[in-house]
């Protein structure tokens, strides 16, 4: 949990820094595009020269937010200069845009994370609760302790952060602090049903493509425990798409019935012998403990990874994961008691 010295030493350096560089993971969400847009405007309108940074051809639907048109795309980072340093939803530069590491590697940092997977070693000042909802609901707490008045652009933004990584409040990390935070946002004129519209009642026609291609590809296994779909290059390229117009393509394998591991593989257009995969799990599994194998994290229903290999190797890899999961828990689950062991003799 966050201390209040925690605050005090991010205060600091906030104090101390004129010019602030923000960014969050490699093709944001809206809890990584909502934090780092508040956080943002946060700051400039405490007196600070703040800016966002993102691969703004990665934005997907939460690129409608108000502060997403200021945001320096990454590929022109490498010609400023900057005094402080914030993470946000993101606990290390591999996870983040390449271009970010060698801007920010030697600045002061501060990280603001919910991840399970954090191990409180990235910046200087860790701002770090495995607990909360999102990243939003920790940049609204430090908002409100540092008394930075609220507007409806940056309420926008972190409604969209805790929103979006919440399921509209419907997962287990939706807390009573959550619900808090979001009663103060909506003081601020947040449009919740239009914003709700853009980001869950409408999608492109590439998104909808997408989506078509995914569920062709969509193979069950382990009497419908398992479930995944595939994005290949070849599927983004047929229809001009990227990875943001196939953001909650993993529902399709999730939305199986008795679905309890679900997986969704795909390909970077521009990117070469790597897959990455999205994981979501019901019940006891822990999507940590997969995405871990491969140097991925994140929580414990929802996690991801990139698995250095290409399409057909970093299936076999992932499937083996997962077999050994539950073969795990069946042994445990099997394993005879020593007593009844003596009963038998």
């Amino acid at each position: 949990m966050t201390s209040r010295e925690n605050y005090e030493q991010a205060a600091k350096l906030i104090e101390g820094a004129r010019r602030i560089l923000i960014s969050g993971h490699l093709s944001p969400d809206g809890d990584s595009l909502g934090s780092m847009i508040a956080m943002a405007r946060f700051l400039t309108n405490a007196g600070k020269e703040a800016y966002a940074t993102a691969d703004i051809n990665a934005l997907g639907k939460p690129g409608f937010l108000d502060g997403a048109e200021r945001l320096i795309p990454v590929r022109k980072l490498k010609r400023q200069k900057f005094d402080l340093f914030i993470a946000v939803d993101c606990a290390g530069f591999s996870r983040m845009p390449p271009e970010v590491k060698p801007v920010a590697e030697k600045l002061p940092a501060i990280c603001i994370d919910h991840h399970m997977t954090n191990d409180g070693t990235f910046g200087d000042v860790q701002l770090v609760d495995p607990e909360a909802s999102s990243a939003g609901e920790l940049v609204w707490r430090f908002a409100k302790w540092m008394e930075w008045p609220l507007d409806r652009a940056s309420a926008e933004a972190l409604w969209v952060a805790i929103v979006t990584d919440t399921g509209r409040f419907a997962y287990d990390s939706t807390k009573p602090g959550t619900l808090r935070a979001a009663t103060d946002i909506l003081k601020h004129g947040v449009r919740t049903a239009w914003i709700n519209d853009v980001i869950y009642g409408s999608f492109s026609r590439k998104s909808i493509e997408l989506k078509r291609i995914a569920w062709r590809s969509l193979h069950i296994w382990k009497n419908r425990k398992v479930a995944e779909v595939t994005l290949t290059r070849d599927d983004f390229r047929s229809v001009r798409g990227t990875k943001a117009e196939a953001e909650d393509v993993i529902e399709i394998p999730r939305s199986v019935a008795n679905n309890e591991i679900a997986l969704f593989f795909y390909q970077i257009p521009d990117r070469t012998k790597e897959t990455r995969c999205s994981i979501r799990t019901r019940g006891d599994w822990d999507a940590t403990a997969l995405a871990a194998k491969f140097g991925g994290g994140g929580h414990l229903k929802a996690a991801g990874c990139t698995i250095k290999a290409p399409m057909g190797a970093a299936k076999r890899k992932m499937r083996a994961a997962v077999k050994e999961m539950l073969k795990s828990v069946c042994r445990k689950t099997m394993k005879i008691p020593a007593d009844v062991l003596g009963d038998l003799k």
